[in-house]
């Protein structure tokens, strides 16, 4: 389990806003974690597609004891569900990403699906090879990456 939404693939929407998942993601994320995801965008700059299970471990702190009284846990659930939604992969392997999420993110035809271990994003091509033209990794970046992932490693 974990990692296994790794690299990149382009895509496309068709007419109606739905976009077919690239199918090693498609494979990965049925055979991990099955047909159900929650869709919806942290930042606005891009859409973020979550394996429900993925998404109910991660926002499950706000449901225990009065964690979801912390401003900031309640402001964050509050603009993810408001933007977001449950989806099922169907048939053909494609998901609805509904109006709103996809004007706030700039999406229209080709997109961009990256693959972030666990999760999907989708980004316009051109805002995301902006960002990454515009904020490159620094050394103290790969310090700081390295110091997480060992702290990681010693858990």
């Amino acid at each position: 389990m974990g990692n296994t939404l790794i690299g990149s693939s382009p895509a496309r929407f068709d007419k109606s806003g739905r976009i077919k998942i690239p199918e090693k993601f498609r494979i990965a994320i049925e055979e991990e974690y099955g047909k159900e995801l929650f869709i919806t965008s942290l930042t606005d700059e891009a859409i973020q597609i979550y394996p429900l299970p993925v998404w109910n471990s991660l926002t499950g702190i706000a449901g225990e004891g009065a964690y979801h009284f912390r401003p900031s846990i309640r402001k964050l659930l509050i603009r993810v569900n408001s933007k977001g939604m449950k989806y099922r992969i169907d048939s053909k392997g494609r998901v609805l990403i509904n109006q709103v999420l996809r004007e706030k993110a700039k999406l229209e035809d080709e997109v961009e699906v990256i693959g972030l271990s666990n999760h999907l994003e989708i980004w316009n091509k051109t805002v995301l090879e902006e960002m990454l033209e515009e904020g490159p990794l620094t050394d103290e970046d790969f310090e700081n990456i390295a110091e997480l992932m060992s702290k990681e490693k010693s858990k």
